[in-house]
């Protein structure tokens, strides 16, 4: 008897990528569309459906966009970083074609090119959980997506020139909430509205460059569910630091006189902070927002211990219906682990920031290809830089070349990103989610382990640093394919401080990782080479 093959549900999208201007901070500037928003259309999917993206690229640049947070299992060919994908050419199109397999949460898009991030293509990504699976919380009202971003009115193209030229960023020029800053002066349109007595979630990411906002809103709080594809511990918060490339979902119920009320990103850790406003409007609403905006809080020890507050939801179920604590990391021997100090240096005019000492550099070939091809020892060397580095690491001369370590596949890894420098740091991980164990003041040493928390750490994409600090994540490295560990901050993660983990299936088989697409762009060494021999069971 034949089988019959189900398939999960397919979402289609056609974005067309163009630029336009905007005034965000109330000069005009150019800015990044997709289908004429800005941001760019949020993407409602629910867990294991197929998305089928087809993005029209009318820039004048080369352009691609990842799904930050999005596994991509077996399938790093729908990454779309540097070192897996050639960019997107003006005037062309690609289609994205992949499932978010056994995930949900929030997530968030935004484009891997350039300094294109810096204005715009960005944009959120939920994923539902399916009707099957409980959730540990009713269902709410409505669904809202807040995007934070710390904000230039320069032009992508100047900051790019800038950063080539030796000099870093400046401080930004303002704070935007999805796109946007309230003036306070009685006009503005409200971002999202409340009936009253009702409970909202708001999934809030932090899309920017460079610093941590701290979000707010006045007279309610919020009560923290789910962070970047798991539920938690449900605590009660004031504000939340939402560090670079981090998102949050939080519910909050309308139970306050029925008004306006402001929402408050707040940059952190700068001597002089910048404020962005939207405004909560009840239905029913009677009166403007009060201008006395809630404090922030000061200082990075109050963000240190609000992440050791962030706790795994043990017996709440993901996209599985199993429950999340049947996972028990604690009880794996490590069998690698590799430190990953972050340097910067300005030798010869040049601004670079690395890991260990190496300043990756995209080739022209993307790396995954080259590796596809067998043509890697034309474009990159693996283990350039040693799992655990000399202790002067963070003051030696910077090498600049394609950084990417071989990791054996399903090994369970340990790796600590330490931090000699006095600034924030925020690293993200493709491919998978980790346990991020600990974050602690100081540097790390194998005595440290003493100090994790090996049962209930949140399992997560992207861990923050503070200054003089470290953070171990734990993981298994289990998905084939090429995988971007990079520096959120993206003036870093553009200037080398970032790097690839390969992660190849010896079997070479279909089980482990899914054949190169027929429409992967070609460039490079392997524009015109035959296609090698495809995976097969």
């Amino acid at each position: 008897m034949l089988g019959v093959q189900g398939e999960d549900p397919y979402l289609f999208f056609t974005w067309n990528v163009t630029y336009g201007t905007r005034s965000p901070l109330g000069v005009p500037q150019q800015v990044i569309l997709i289908n004429n928003q800005f941001p760019g259309p949020n993407i409602n999917s629910t867990s294991n459906n197929n998305i089928v993206l087809n993005v029209f690229n009318n820039l004048d640049e080369p352009f691609l966009l990842t799904w930050s947070g999005v596994q991509q299992r077996k399938n790093s060919w729908q990454d779309g970083v540097l070192g897996t994908n050639c960019p997107i050419l003006p005037g062309t199109n690609f289609t994205y074609h992949f499932q978010v397999k056994d995930q949900i949460g929030s997530y968030f898009y935004y484009p891997t090119t350039g300094m294109h991030r810096a204005v715009g293509g960005f944009g959120g990504l939920r994923i539902n959980s399916r009707l099957l699976i409980p959730v540990p919380y009713a269902d709410p009202e409505d669904d809202y997506t807040v995007i934070l971003n710390d904000w230039h009115t320069k032009s992508h193209t100047a900051l790019q020139k800038l950063l080539d030229s030796g000099r870093s960023l400046a401080r930004p020029d303002g704070v935007l909430i999805n796109g946007k800053n309230a003036q306070g002066d009685g006009k503005d349109e409200p971002l999202f509205t409340m009936k009253p007595g009702k409970t909202y979630k708001y999934r809030i990411c932090n899309a920017g460059l460079k610093n941590t906002l701290n979000f707010r809103i006045q007279g309610h709080t919020m009560k923290l569910v789910e962070m970047e594809g798991s539920h938690v511990v449900q605590n009660v918060y004031e504000s939340l630091d939402v560090h670079v490339g981090q998102c949050f979902s939080v519910l909050v119920t309308s139970n306050q006189a029925p008004k306006d009320y402001y929402m408050v990103a707040s940059t952190r850790f700068n001597k002089q902070v910048l404020t962005a406003k939207g405004i909560i409007r009840y239905t029913n609403g009677k009166g403007p927002a009060s201008p006395e905006l809630p404090e922030a809080p000061v200082g990075w020890a109050w963000s240190l211990n609000q992440f050791r507050s962030f706790r795994w939801n043990l017996t709440a179920s993901a996209a599985r219906p199993n429950p999340q604590g049947s996972y028990h990391y604690g009880s794996i021997n490590i069998t690698r682990t590799i430190k990953l100090v972050n340097s910067a240096s300005r030798e010869g005019g040049k601004l670079r920031y690395a890991l260990n000492g190496v300043s990756h550099i995209n080739p022209e070939t993307p790396l995954k290809i080259a590796e596809y091809y067998g043509v890697a020892d034309k474009v990159f060397k693996y283990d350039t830089i040693q799992d655990s580095p000399q202790a002067d690491i963070a003051h030696a001369k910077i090498v600049s070349q394609p950084n990417v370590l071989n990791l054996t596949f399903r090994n369970f890894v340990e790796i600590i990103f330490e931090n000699h420098e006095k600034s924030m740091q925020s690293y993200h991980l493709d491919g998978y989610s980790f346990f991020a164990v600990a974050v602690e003041p100081g540097t790390w040493t194998p005595e440290k382990r003493k100090n994790y928390n090996l049962l209930d750490a949140v399992s997560r994409t992207t861990v923050q640093v503070f200054p003089k600090s470290w953070a171990a994540i734990l993981l298994t490295f289990d998905n084939a394919g090429m995988w971007n560990i990079r520096s959120e901050m993206w003036e870093r993660a553009y200037l080398g401080q970032q790097l690839y983990a390969s992660v190849l299936s010896p079997a070479r088989s279909l089980r482990d990782e899914y054949n190169i697409p027929d429409n992967t762009l070609l460039c490079g060494l392997v524009k015109d080479l035959p296609k090698p021999e495809p995976y097969s069971i």
